[in-house]
């Protein structure tokens, strides 16, 4: 017999693998995890005694039968003689025989009760179809609406937590019904892919053991090697699908975490073997908990001198994690993303614990699935990662999520391949939007482009409703510390955006998180793709600050901020973000690094010298470019990369400046990737005193 692992063993012999460990701890043997090799004698072993108390079962079942059959003879039943005697019993009580008797009523209040205290809505409905389900009349959902600072009209619609609120007022509870209603029935659930989410402390190594899983780089192309976006990535094992989830350990990406690990069915949890238990750590291991699902540990960076995996474990055990060989059964797998040690073991402990879960999911029906990150691209527009949770998502299809609906134009995978179908468990990029969605919203598959239309239309307007327009004192970073010192509670308005969702929203919860007594910090909208000029005019009317986190503002949209006095702050780590804002709110606010810009060119030919490095010939088209500036290089209005101008020729003669409709080599330092048709943008950084309260009085 070849050498078999416990989860195989116990498949061969009909039982579960925890089942199998017991036999073979009763039996005396050594304890063992799902992953460990068992000799062909444990097997026997195992088997014999499988066999053995089955035949002790069969026959303590066949000495129970003879018992049986007298158990079972009753004597033969008359029921029209026990009905006559019913009859006779009721007339000597009552004096009449009493015909069609009703049945008690004392139940019909207790289901009326019951049926009047669950009311079904759904999410957007008006003030007039929200009245008719509770049975009152407008006016009291309007006066209900007054009670909480809501000015409502008749026809208006209102927001599922709205709903929820009013109904607990009137003593009813509300049962959400799904506005995409399809007569499609969904077919029998079939088994499906396990979906892997890899949680973390930032800088412990989880993409670089996805890249050694999928033999890919995703790692180098994050800024600083650390990820900053949520991936989503399809890995083969035994030739079955693994789906894998790779999401930021940086704490400012709690809910993106926390997302993940919703939508997953078994949470990885990597810690490396030199730096044991951090805080994003237990924040994982929380998140998995609160989601209800099995984890996995796995130890990496065992290539490192320093490496203890026995005290990663000591720590895991001190938080309530015992992993195999500690006293529980959570499966602990050592592994290193550079020897790839460990990693087959890895994927044996989620290949045993995904086919104990036995994962199903209908293929049949409609698609339904979970928004995982959204982002805009300049050439296809707005493309979404979806995970497909039900059901079989094809091109052409209907579709609609949060107010945005559309039709399936093309899917992609994960390396814009394209695809024909997607089925459950697996992510696809979806083009077709007619706006951004946000990362966790829920997709549907519509009946048509109609319905899908009227709810995106009715989810709109009810959205639109909620925005407030605020007329308040412009203000900026310089003037909110002079507030503050004036004692004056304040609110900092922030007009956020990023260059995905999932970035988004967790730099909105982070910068929200900032708020003190003195000043509140509300961010009153999130976006993504670069600063347009709606977004100024947004931050004018709302007196917001601008912040962009791995964007840039379009050139229109930086003229238009610099005429109406809008402050724009671009960050590209979202420590010098939080750092920022919390240091205007302690008016704490150092020297000013202040971007100024001067030109921009557009690259229409490169040159690679042995010596010089690389030479972009290109056409000043704003500004000037000069020699002593720094330059980013722009692709499809996203920043790439960033160096300094090395050196700026005209012809063959060097050069401190080139005005604008003109050509130049501009020599670059600190830039590797370029192609024709990029755009240099030159500015230089000069430091701005900050004028404090005292000096401004």
């Amino acid at each position: 017999m070849a050498k078999l692992k416990v989860f195989q063993a116990a498949k061969r012999l009909n039982l579960s693998s925890e089942g199998l460990i017991a036999v073979l701890k009763d039996l005396k043997f050594a304890t063992r995890g799902y992953t460990s090799y068992i000799t062909e004698e444990e097997f026997e072993a195992a088997r014999l005694r499988l066999r053995k108390e089955k035949k002790q079962f069969k026959e303590s079942i066949r000495r129970r039968r003879p018992a049986l059959p007298r158990a079972r003879q009753r004597p033969a039943v008359d029921e029209k003689q026990i009905a006559q005697n019913i009859k006779q019993t009721l007339v000597r009580i009552h004096g009449r025989e009493i015909k069609h008797k009703r049945p008690v009523r004392e139940s019909r209040p207790t289901a009326v009760a019951h049926a009047a205290t669950i009311v079904k809505v759904s999410p957007y409905m008006t003030v007039a179809e929200l009245a008719h389900a509770l049975d009152i009349s407008p006016a009291e959902i309007i006066k209900k609406c007054l009670k909480i600072g809501l000015l409502a009209t008749v026809n208006q619609r209102l927001d599922l937590d709205t709903i929820t609120l009013i109904a607990d007022e009137c003593g009813a509870k509300v049962e959400q019904e799904t506005e995409v209603e399809t007569e499609v029935q969904r077919g029998e659930p079939e088994p499906r892919p396990p979906v892997i989410v890899v949680m973390g402390h930032v800088d412990h190594g989880k993409t670089a053991l996805l890249d050694y899983i999928r033999k890919t780089k995703v790692a180098e192309h994050e800024v600083g090697r650390i990820t900053q976006h949520t991936g989503a990535y399809v890995a083969t094992y035994d030739d079955k699908p693994i789906i894998f989830l790779d999401t930021p350990g940086h704490e400012a990406f709690t809910a993106m975490r926390a997302r993940g690990a919703q939508v997953t069915d078994i949470a990885v949890l990597v810690v490396a073997a030199d730096d044991g238990v951090m805080p994003q750590t237990l924040e994982a291991i929380d998140h998995a908990r609160a989601a209800g699902i099995p984890m996995i540990v796995a130890i990496t960076k065992m290539d490192l001198r320093n490496a203890n995996p026995d005290r990663v474990k000591t720590q895991l055990a001190q938080h309530g994690v015992s992993v195999e060989g500690y006293g529980g059964h959570t499966p602990s797998v050592e592994t290193s993303a550079v020897t790839g040690q460990g990693v087959e073991e890895l994927l044996d402990a989620i290949a045993v614990v995904s086919l104990e879960m036995d994962l199903k999911a209908p293929y049949d029906g409609p698609a339904r699935g979970v928004v995982l990150e959204a982002r805009v691209d300049r050439g296809r527009g707005s493309i979404a990662t979806v995970l497909i949770q039900e059901g079989t998502l094809r091109r052409g299809d209907p579709f609609v999520v949060a107010e945005h609906h559309g039709r399936v134009r093309d899917l992609l995978n994960e390396d814009f391949v394209r695809v024909t179908e997607a089925t459950p468990s697996i992510p696809v990029q979806i083009l077709g939007f007619s706006g951004l969605p946000q990362a966790g919203d829920r997709y549907d598959v519509a009946p048509d482009e109609r319905t899908a239309r009227d709810i995106a239309q009715r989810r709109f307007l009810s959205k639109r409703a909620r925005i407030l327009s605020l007329s308040r004192p412009k203000i900026s970073l310089e003037s909110l510390q002079e507030q503050i010192a004036e004692g004056q509670t304040k609110e900092l308005k922030i007009i956020l955006k990023a260059d995905v969702s999932g970035s988004a929203e967790a730099l909105r919860d982070s910068l929200e998180g900032l708020s003190l007594d003195e000043v509140r910090v509300r961010v009153i909208h999130t976006g993504v793709g670069p600063i347009n000029k709606s977004d100024v005019l947004l931050a004018q009317a709302s007196e917001a600050i601008l912040v962009g986190f791995h964007i840039r503002p379009l050139p229109d949209a930086k003229a238009l901020a610099e005429r109406e006095g809008v402050e724009i702050r671009t960050y590209r780590i979202i420590y010098a973000a939080i750092d920022d804002i919390r240091a205007a709110m302690l008016g704490l606010l150092e020297p000013e690094k202040k971007e100024i810009s001067l030109g921009r060119a557009e690259v229409r030919r490169i040159f690679r010298m042995p010596r010089q490095g690389l030479i972009a010939g290109s056409y000043v088209t704003e500004g000037k470019a000069t020699q002593d500036a720094q330059v980013r290089v722009l692709r499809q209005d996203r920043e790439v990369s960033c160096g300094k101008v090395s050196s700026l020729r005209r012809f063959k003669d060097d050069v401190k400046e080139v005005e604008t409709g003109l050509e130049c080599g501009i020599g670059l330092e600190g830039i590797e990737d370029l192609e024709e048709g990029d755009v240099l943008g030159f500015f230089r950084i000069e430091e701005v005193q900050r004028a404090g309260p005292a000096a401004r009085k």
